[in-house]
């Protein structure tokens, strides 16, 4: 006697309307991508023991110079408490330091070491030829409309969240 087994039929589900429908696949979309992106390029930073979050930290303050920890969390979008974690995790590594405001007493700048500055000199061109060949699947023409295209996007959803409704 043989058992045959039976599949558990799926229910049926409503159908998104079309505009909800093409949201949710560019939403997936936009994640996949963004995986792929990210873990074709991240060796690197693994390689020298940092995670992305520590590499963005180091990236800006590489490119912009001494900023305070407020705009170094704002550029990278973590938390105030996550940033002075991070950050002391970077100090404790001889990378970056934390300098007085003459300003503002409360405030503190984070900035590049040299040993920082010599770890991005070293491993920067790597991390962006990386990231140039993991966007050369679009032209330099495509990559620019997609740029234009997400920033949109970004500023639009931004406006439209509770959480922009409490900033402003």
């Amino acid at each position: 006697m043989t058992a045959t087994a039976t599949v558990p039929q799926t229910p049926k589900r409503p159908t998104p309307e079309p505009a909800t429908a093409t949201a949710l696949k560019l939403f997936v979309v936009l994640a996949r991508a963004q995986q792929a992106i990210s873990e074709r390029v991240e060796g690197s930073l693994v390689s020298h023991g940092l995670t992305h979050t520590e590499f963005a930290i180091l990236e800006a303050l590489y490119h912009k110079g001494p900023l305070l920890l407020g705009e170094v969390q704002r550029k990278i979008l973590v938390s105030s408490g996550g940033i002075t974690f991070l950050v002391d995790k970077l100090a404790n590594r001889g990378l970056v330091e934390r300098r007085l405001c003459p300003s503002d007493r409360r405030a503190r700048y984070a900035a590049l070491t040299r040993k920082g500055e010599a770890l991005m000199a070293q491993i920067f061109p790597a991390h962006a030829d990386a990231i140039r060949e993991a966007m050369a699947g679009l032209s330099r023409a495509e990559q620019k409309q997609a740029t234009a295209l997400l920033k949109q996007l970004g500023l639009a959803a931004s406006a439209a969240s509770p959480e922009s409704a409490k900033r402003g």
